[in-house]
């Protein structure tokens, strides 16, 4: 009977769980147009990319490291591949962005662990390197793909009455926490940052592991801004800007520990979303603006408390 016994759900998943739904339902009751196919589908359209992001940042994130060039990462496959789209075509153009994210998160991945540079600095200093290269590729002009309507169908499509962009989002969201829960590297990410030391005295090989994640980070952030230029149709060099911020916090708010070892893509997945929430109903609810900033803020103090005491309680 111990096995047909139903798991506990953790004290994190809880504390992100019940605000979302809260939050969710006085929205529901609050602002009519809220609870609409329209609005909802909307937000997930608006957030396919940061979900995507997010969902990999989580897998670096547990693993111990940090990846801050993903806005940068961001925007430079998204310039390439735009250049590439007007004189090569689609195909090329994805292929060019993607291998842009992939090469950039290896060297992130190479140079935080094998480079023993910490990632925090390793990935801050690359996120200024390629914020350079792609202001010399797009030579600091707007980049406008309307003769280019070809690009437009990897996330303005319909399928089943649902935009690619959000399709492409679910796809990888379960590939990426399926492989967290359920594979051998998975545990591997977790061990390699709940403790490294003990990781390597038990065999594993955690440099690759962290290289795993960084890498699918890269690859990730350059997928999202394929996405977003695809939606709009248009990029720039400094279209990222504020995207690092946007995702970390996202990872944050849906429980993942800054210091390694603990986390989830599901619980990302609804950090994301009860931030862009918030931003939901302060625009449906016609409340004041300046105070989005400041909630969000005191949102996300809230949730690294939740990380501190919540170690403090396991001691």
């Amino acid at each position: 009977m111990r096995g047909l016994a139903l798991r506990r759900p953790s004290f994190r998943s809880i504390a992100i769980l019940v605000p979302f739904l809260v939050l969710f339902i006085a929205l529901s009751i609050g602002s009519r147009p809220f609870l609409t196919s329209i609005n909802l589908l909307n937000i997930l359209d608006q957030q396919s990319s940061t979900l995507i992001i997010a969902a990999a940042g989580t897998l670096v994130l547990i693993a111990g490291g940090i990846d801050l060039s993903v806005g940068a990462t961001y925007s430079l496959s998204a310039v390439v591949a735009a250049e590439v789209a007007q004189t090569h075509g689609l195909a090329l153009a994805v292929v060019a962005g993607l291998a842009v994210g992939v090469v950039v998160g290896l060297v992130n991945g190479v140079v935080s662990t094998y480079g023993r540079i910490n990632a925090l600095i390793a990935t801050l200093a690359m996120s200024f390197i390629i914020s350079g290269v792609g202001s010399s590729v797009s030579k600091g002009n707007l980049i406008v793909l309307t003769n280019s309507p070809n690009f437009a169908k990897i996330a303005q499509t319909d399928f089943l009455g649902v935009r690619t962009s959000i399709w492409i989002a679910v796809v990888i969201v379960v590939v990426l926490g399926l492989l967290l829960a359920r594979t051998t590297n998975g545990r591997y990410l977790y061990a390699a940052g709940g403790n490294a030391e003990a990781a390597r005295l038990a065999g594993i090989r955690v440099n690759l592991a962290r290289i795993l994640a960084f890498t699918i980070s890269g690859f990730t952030a350059a997928l999202g801004g394929i996405i977003d230029t695809s939606r709009v149709l248009s990029t720039q060099s400094s279209s990222g800007t504020t995207l690092t911020f946007t995702v970390l916090a996202g990872i944050v708010v849906g429980g993942t520990s800054i210091l390694g070892g603990e986390g989830a893509v599901w619980r990302t997945v609804v950090g994301v979303l009860f931030i862009a929430l918030i931003g939901n109903g302060y625009d449906l609810l016609g409340a004041n603006a300046l105070y989005e900033q400041i909630t969000l803020g005191v949102i996300l103090l809230l949730a690294v408390g939740v990380d501190a005491w919540s170690r403090v309680l396991r001691r």
